[in-house]
């Protein structure tokens, strides 16, 4: 059996999504805008994925608003404030460490007129809450702060900034990527002071291509997708009702033991990193006080992740790289909190999942060991 442990990219659709999305194409395939019976039988299981999703959030279902995925709903939700809130100020604040889909979305601001302040992260891989704050001012129209780090795992104080902004700014929008941490940790969007949030739906073992955006009542978004005005007009296009409804059935299936899969990955983790502490050619790169166990990520001295990844791959072990050396590149995330390149050039991946267990653990190890011994050799 394989061991995949490469959760943080995807993970695989659990049962109950998969039933959900065969039903939905085979059975209750009609089109949500459609008045006949047909339709109304898939607005309802588009209505009854929402309040799913809002569950999980805590918030109203009217909140939530369903995309292709976390990538669509980050830049609708960033442009998307900066066309209604942005014309007067000019100015956001992100951190250093953001996914692709905000950090290229703030460069299209930039582009077109915008400053951004990026605040970087402190060595251990969080974002110092203080000074993320004092970088706001009264012409911030935006700041934009992630969860969970998706390279490291590292827990943001994401209540705590945005509490802070509200009270000084309470104009400033604000924008979490929560991806990494929904339906890990528990998420209440009023207690965040958040007032957009982005979901994803393949990140939850529900398939590819869904994902949601909340949006605070009061809040307005510009829409990026028009036409026929679906999604209250905020996404138009015929709704992916296989896949929304997969995903309502991975969320409600899962919601009720958040706490006991955090245990389990809490205890993957613990067994991992101790394991990977007694071999002294291993670097533990996630390190932050307040750490999702979902993700850890390590460095194998003098291997590059590529290869490393590579040898794993052919021992049936699925991991990612830590770092985008594809053209050469080196990982931005473990750049900004002062890794060496050499370092951070052999960083290698693990995220578990609900379905993760301790013999893929066992199996990683003894592979990581069989790897070094045997790439070290060779060089």
């Amino acid at each position: 059996m394989p061991a995949y442990l490469d959760n943080a990219a995807t993970t695989k659709p659990c049962e109950e999504a998969v039933k959900a999305c065969l039903a939905a194409m085979t059975e209750n395939y009609g089109n949500p805008s459609s008045l006949h019976k047909m339709g109304i039988n898939a607005e309802i299981a588009v209505t009854e994925a929402r309040k799913a999703i809002a569950a999980a959030l805590v918030c109203q279902p009217e909140c939530i608003t369903f995309t292709s995925g976390a990538t669509e709903a980050n830049n609708t939700l960033i442009l998307g404030a900066a066309e209604n809130y942005g014309r007067r100020k000019k100015k956001a604040v992100i951190s250093a460490v953001e996914h692709p889909s905000v950090e290229e979305t703030a460069k299209l601001l930039e582009k077109n007129g915008f400053t951004v302040v990026r605040i970087a992260p402190m060595k251990n891989g969080e974002i110092d809450a203080d000074e993320f704050a004092a970088a706001v001012d009264n012409d911030t129209f935006l700041v934009s702060c992630m969860m969970v780090n998706n390279e490291t795992g590292a827990v943001m104080p994401i209540k705590r900034i945005f509490n802070t902004v509200k009270k000084l700014y309470p104009d400033c929008i604000t924008h979490c990527d929560a991806v990494q941490g929904f339906m890990k940790l528990p998420i209440k969007a009023a207690d965040l002071s958040a007032d957009l949030i982005t979901v994803s739906g393949h990140k939850v073992h529900a398939p590819k291509g869904v994902g949601a955006m909340y949006i605070k009542k009061g809040i307005r978004i510009a829409p990026r997708m028009i036409g026929g005005g679906q999604e209250k007009a905020l996404r138009s296009g015929t709704e992916a009702v296989p896949l929304i409804s997969a995903f309502g059935a991975a969320v409600r299936t899962q919601l009720p033991t958040i706490p006991t899969a955090y245990s389990n990955a809490e205890e993957l983790n613990g067994r991992l990193r101790k394991k990977l502490a007694a071999l002294d050619y291993i670097t533990i790169n996630s390190n932050a006080d307040n750490q999702c166990p979902y993700i850890l990520n390590f460095s194998v001295s003098g291997i590059r992740s590529e290869i490393m990844l590579h040898f794993l791959e052919s021992k049936g072990i699925y991991v990612s790289s830590g770092s985008a050396c594809s053209k050469g590149a080196h990982s931005g995330v473990l750049k900004a909190m002062g890794i060496p390149d050499k370092t951070a050039d052999s960083a290698i991946r693990v995220s578990f999942s609900r379905m993760s267990s301790c013999g893929e653990i066992e199996a990683l190890v003894t592979a990581v060991q069989e790897g070094y011994l045997s790439l070290a050799k060779s060089k």
